[in-house]
């Protein structure tokens, strides 16, 4: 059985993620994973396809707070109570409202990405859930991840893709949730679901990669792309793009926690031995 080996969450959408011990499980997915997003003028998201020194944001959750530290500015702390003006975003081609967190938060991000941006918060009654077409009836909430509550990397995986590559590349560049050892490579593909204890995840649709598996996520300069060599024999017609991870949402267990370390139990789909 597979062993949970990384578990990261990702505060603010598109900056660099936290490696975790242990996590919390929310209905959209891990606690605290991208309930912040930096948007541009008009309150569209911006993230590293077009912003690649987001990577460079680093954010800390503490007790009361966020913190986020950037090259040459101090840190910026921005309460965890979902306080601000409401104020209307676009994630993808949804439209929501959001809490705008303020002058200063806008200033640091402004400073931090080099162009006038702002810094909004996930507001309590958003109502935005993943596709039904691949989620089910069952509404999946979600905060502001790209569309679905988790996403879930198998190491052997990474390690068949790195032996097509000039040069191996770190999990972190497809900033997975969690990341599991024990399993064949490109098994994702074919689970269904996950039980962790309480909790149980569902695989529900291949993830499809843009150009931010190049990106470093520490320095926020482009590097070896793995595009190429994944659209050699990770193509995906019915999708139009590669893929790489799994999709998931939260079958049951909110308020559970996974644990770094935790054996898996694996239900494949039901065509597979």
């Amino acid at each position: 059985m597979p062993t949970v080996t990384g578990l990261f969450v990702y505060p603010v959408k598109s900056a660099r993620g936290i490696a975790k011990s242990r996590v919390q499980i929310a209905a959209t997915g891990f606690e605290w994973d991208r309930h912040w997003m930096i948007v541009d003028g008009k309150g569209r998201f911006i993230t590293q396809r077009t912003h690649p020194k987001l990577a460079r944001i680093v954010p800390e959750i503490t007790e009361n707070s966020i913190s986020l530290s950037a090259p040459g500015l101090s840190v910026l702390r921005v309460p965890l109570e979902p306080v601000g003006t409401e104020v209307p975003v676009q994630v993808w081609d949804y439209h929501c409202m959001a809490l705008d967190q303020g002058k200063e938060p806008q200033d640091w991000v402004s400073q931090a990405i080099g162009e006038p941006v702002r810094l909004v918060r996930v507001a309590p009654s958003m109502p935005r859930v993943a596709s039904a077409q691949y989620a089910g009836p069952t509404p999946a909430p979600l905060a502001f991840a790209d569309g679905y509550p988790v996403l879930v990397c198998n190491e052997a995986s990474l390690a068949d893709l790195n032996e097509r590559l000039p040069e191996p590349i770190p999990m972190e560049r497809f900033r997975p949730n969690l990341v599991l050892q024990g399993l064949p490579p490109f098994a994702e593909d074919r689970i269904a679901s996950l039980h962790i204890g309480n909790i149980n995840l569902r695989l529900v649709k291949p993830c499809t990669r843009c150009i931010i598996p190049s990106t470093d996520q520490h320095t926020g300069e482009r590097s070896t792309d793995p595009t190429p060599a994944l659209r050699k024999f990770r193509f995906d017609r019915t999708l139009r793009g590669v893929t790489f991870g799994e999709n998931a949402t939260v079958d049951c267990g909110v308020g559970g926690y996974i644990e770094r370390g935790t054996v898996c139990e694996v239900t494949y789909e039901s065509n597979v031995s």
